[in-house]
């Protein structure tokens, strides 16, 4: 009998990693020595070509601390998360390897954890997964045998307590820092500090929020999240990115699950005498308000199509790393 299933209450509440299990990820190093930390999401490319991949983070490699390699997200193809989290990895570039749920039942995603370990991935996220009617390949059968609370706990187990779920010896352990998703912004607003609680206690280290554009809401979301001590807990990186334009902007609120788009912020756009511009200062802007909420360790930025951006928002909102200084201090 698995040994997880048997007993969902074996594990403890999580208060930090036991001696010797902590990843080492640059991304870990610098969340918990205080730094702003920074990660990225890559467009992923549809190619075999290694080359692609590099391309595709040239822009993002200097700037963050993990580079997030999505995991089919919006249930469309592309290179598989663990492909190009082992290429940038060979490459010295810190990644962020996503797992979505649909599409691997818990014998698969236990394996390709191994796997990813071994290659030297270090962070992982934990994603249910959009669902396989919201892509291109609708015909695609679901798999959802694991979901993100399951998931986290499931490597949490192997991590810790160095087995499978059936209970079984794993000889090395994987060394991994735990990360999962949250939506501050999208109704019911009220349940989401819960919810994210319910990560916490399976086992989540640091949480990548979707975007951010309704700092009322975030605010909110965070002082609960105070309320509820999660903020001394777990890391929280909200979520950030550039709008290209006002119809975008429309689209996006309209189309893609889980986003939440003022009114305001859309008619800020359209009326702009350059949507991309004003894009880029929104999304500074935000970065410097969510940089003063109270329990807020860094920021997760999304520019989809817009990587080559990011070193500039970053360095005109004041978050921009110092990979020097951050290495004389290693």
């Amino acid at each position: 009998m698995s040994l997880f299933w048997s007993d969902p209450n074996a594990i403890r509440p999580y208060e930090a990693p036991p001696p010797g299990h902590v990843a080492g990820s640059k991304l870990e190093i610098a969340l918990r020595a205080g730094q702003f930390a920074v990660t990225a999401e890559m467009n992923p490319p549809d190619s075999a070509d290694p080359a692609d991949v590099f391309e595709a983070a040239k822009p993002l490699a200097d700037v963050a601390h993990a580079i997030n390699a999505t995991d089919a997200s919006g249930a469309n193809c592309h290179m598989s998360s663990i492909g190009i989290c082992a290429l940038l990895t060979r490459m010295g570039h810190g990644t962020v390897y996503q797992i979505s749920c649909r599409d691997r039942n818990r014998i698969a995603i236990q394996g390709d954890v191994l796997g990813a370990a071994a290659m030297g991935v270090k962070n992982v996220l934990c994603l249910t997964g959009d669902d396989v009617g919201a892509g291109d390949q609708p015909g695609a059968k679901p798999v959802f045998d694991l979901d993100s609370l399951t998931l986290i706990r499931t490597i949490r187990t192997m991590r810790d307590q160095g087995v499978f779920l059936s209970g079984r010896k794993i000889t090395k352990p994987p060394k991994l820092f735990i990360g999962a998703a949250e939506n501050p912004c999208v109704d019911p607003v009220e349940w989401r500090p819960e919810r994210l609680a319910k990560k916490v206690e399976a086992g989540a280290e640091f949480i990548q929020t979707n975007y951010i554009f309704d700092m009322p809401r975030f605010e909110a979301f965070m002082a609960r999240v105070r309320d509820l001590g999660l903020e001394k807990r777990v890391f929280i990186l909200p979520g950030v990115g550039p709008l290209a334009s006002g119809k975008a902007a429309r689209w996006m609120r309209s189309n893609v699950p889980g986003i939440h788009i003022p009114d305001a912020v859309v008619e800020r756009m359209e009326k702009a005498a350059n949507p991309g511009d004003e894009g880029r200062r929104i999304c500074v802007e935000l970065i410097q308000q969510i940089r003063e909420v109270k329990g807020v360790a860094g920021v997760h930025v999304m520019a989809y199509r817009r990587e080559h951006l990011v070193a500039d928002i970053l360095r005109e909102a004041g978050v921009a790393r110092d990979e020097r200084a951050e290495n004389a201090q290693l």
